[in-house]
């Protein structure tokens, strides 16, 4: 199997033959390929480049050819975005990794009245940075070609205000993932629907008011399970259920 690199830039617009970005290149002088060597490209734009080394000039530059694209099917037919009370200890991490393997579509990163990790200003744009790297190697491995993204770190109120009426969006799901819901989640298989957004608490859960403020906006509270599940469990069980519910709905 080629390697498959991440290229930060429109593979779309470029030369056939181009010179690869510091990080695609590092990656190649890493892996020691030789001109030559097969590679598979993709800019998060959902195609993949067959491509080959063309030559490797000192540490650094490495030339490539482009020799054709194709768009893999390996994306969730529904969009699934994450809005994530950051749990401590960077979770956060294997979170975005294993979402990324998953098929999320968006990462919300958020702040709650029990959060345990919070971040403020450059502190804050660093931690994105750093998960976008993550789903980055993560899309690499797993063989997408859409990069999902990884939103401005938020407090969950802040959020919750300026996600505006349920009605006026496109059409979407919105679910609150509480360890105290009466509904299933088993019981939303087949129904019909747009795009999911899952809310998922920190540690400690969402406060009272917490809930009852996403309940205003359209969430619906949805039990996974009798056990209770870790911050940077939850998310990921939706996922892979959601992931499953497509699979088993294919002819």
């Amino acid at each position: 199997m080629p390697a498959r690199l991440f290229v930060d830039e429109p593979l779309a617009s470029a030369s056939p033959e181009f010179t690869l970005p510091a990080a695609a290149a590092r990656h190649v002088q890493v892996l020691r390929l030789q001109p030559g060597s097969p590679l598979l490209l993709f800019d998060g734009s959902g195609l993949q480049w067959q491509a080959e080394v063309l030559a490797m000039r000192g540490r650094s530059e490495v030339q490539v050819r482009l020799l054709g694209s194709e768009r893999p099917a390996r994306e969730l037919a529904q969009a699934v975005t994450l809005a994530v009370v950051m749990p401590a200890n960077d979770r956060m991490d294997g979170l975005v990794e294993k979402a990324t393997e998953l098929g999320v579509a968006r990462i919300q990163p958020l702040m709650s009245e029990r959060s345990v990790l919070r971040l403020a200003g450059e502190r804050a744009e660093k931690k994105v940075a750093h998960w976008r790297g993550v789903a980055i190697a993560a899309c690499e491995q797993s063989g997408r070609c859409v990069l999902p993204e990884i939103a401005p770190v938020q407090s969950l109120g802040a959020w919750l205000q300026g996600l505006g009426p349920q009605e006026a969006q496109p059409p979407q799901r919105r679910w609150l993932l509480s360890p105290t819901a009466a509904r299933p989640i088993a019981e939303r298989a087949g129904v019909a629907g747009g795009d999911v957004l899952v809310l998922s608490g920190p540690e400690g859960g969402l406060s009272p008011a917490e809930e009852a403020a996403a309940r205003a906006q359209g969430f619906e509270a949805l039990l996974l399970g009798p056990r209770i599940l870790r911050a940077d469990t939850a998310p990921l069980a939706v996922l892979g259920w959601l992931s499953l519910q497509e699979l088993s709905a294919q002819p």
